[in-house]
C-alpha cells in the first residue's frame, strides 16, 4: 500500500518524505547517497526540502540519504558493509543490513509503482566516449530506446552552462545488478542515474543536481513549487 503523505522511516533510519499534490498525476521517486561519498545529490535534496519542495501534480517521494552509515563516513559503503547499490532486490531475512534495507526499499517501490525513479550519483571521471567506464555529467539510462525525458532534460541543462566543461550527455550504460536496473525490470518505470563530475567544486555540483531534479520533475509531469513561492 502506498505511504500516506508525511515523513516516514525505513529500516530504521532512512527518511522518506512523501508529498501529494491536490491535482492527480504521476508518482516520482528521487533518492541520493546510496553511495555515501557521493554527497552533492543529498545536499541538493536537503536544500530543496528545506525550501519547501512540493509537486504541483501527483506524488513525490524524496529519500535524501539512502545509506546513512556510509554518508556519515563519506565512503562508498558503510564501514565493513556492502555496496547497497548491488544488493537489490534484497532479502528481508538477510544477514547484511544492506540486503534488508534493499528489500524494504524494493517493497516500497513495488507499492508505489512510480513512473520515474531518479538516483543521484557522482563520478570521479568526467565522461569521455573513449573511456569506459566514465560517467561525470551524464544522465544514465539502461533500456533502449532512450526515454524521451533524457534528451529533453539534457537539452535544457546545456542551455545554462557556466563553462563548456559542464556540458551534459546521455549515456546508455545498463548495469543489470544496479538498484536502478532492478527497479526498472520489476516495475517498467523510467529509471535514471544522474552523474555529476567531482572535478567541480561541491557547491556547483549541488546546484547542478538540484537543477536536474527540478527539470526531471517538470519533464515527468509533476512540476514543482516551493513553499511561499507564488503559485
Amino acid at each position: 500500500m502506498p505511504l500516506p503523505a508525511g515523513d516516514h522511516f525505513l529500516a530504521p533510519n532512512v527518511a522518506v518524505h512523501v508529498f501529494e499534490a491536490d491535482r492527480p498525476g504521476p508518482t516520482a521517486l528521487v533518492q541520493a547517497a546510496i553511495h555515501g561519498d557521493e554527497v552533492a545529490g543529498a545536499h541538493a535534496l536537503f536544500e530543496m526540502l528545506e525550501a519547501g519542495l512540493r509537486p504541483r501534480a501527483g506524488r513525490l517521494l524524496v529519500v535524501p540519504v539512502m545509506n546513512p552509515p556510509a554518508f556519515r563516513a563519506r565512503s562508498r559503503t558503510a564501514p565493513g558493509g556492502l555496496d547497497l547499490n548491488r544488493c537489490f532486490p534484497g532479502d528481508a531475512a538477510g544477514a547484511a543490513r544492506e540486503a534488508r534495507l534493499a528489500r524494504r526499499f524494493m517493497d516500497l517501490v513495488l507499492d508505489e509503482r512510480p513512473a520515474l525513479v531518479a538516483t543521484l550519483h557522482e563520478s570521479r571521471k568526467r565522461y569521455d566516449p573513449a573511456v569506459t567506464p566514465s560517467f561525470g555529467q551524464t544522465l544514465v539510462y539502461g533500456v533502449e530506446p532512450v526515454p524521451p525525458i533524457v534528451p529533453a532534460t539534457i537539452e535544457r541543462l546545456n542551455r545554462t552552462l557556466r563553462d563548456p566543461s559542464e556540458r551534459w550527455a546521455p549515456l546508455y550504460y545498463p548495469v543489470p545488478t544496479s538498484s536502478t536496473e532492478v527497479i526498472v525490470e520489476a516495475t517498467g518505470c523510467v529509471g535514471l542515474c544522474v552523474e555529476t563530475w567531482m572535478g567541480f567544486c561541491e557547491a556547483r555540483r549541488v546546484e547542478m543536481q538540484r537543477q536536474v531534479v527540478e527539470l526531471l520533475l517538470e519533464g515527468a509531469g509533476l512540476g514543482f513549487a516551493y513553499a511561499g513561492a507564488p503559485p
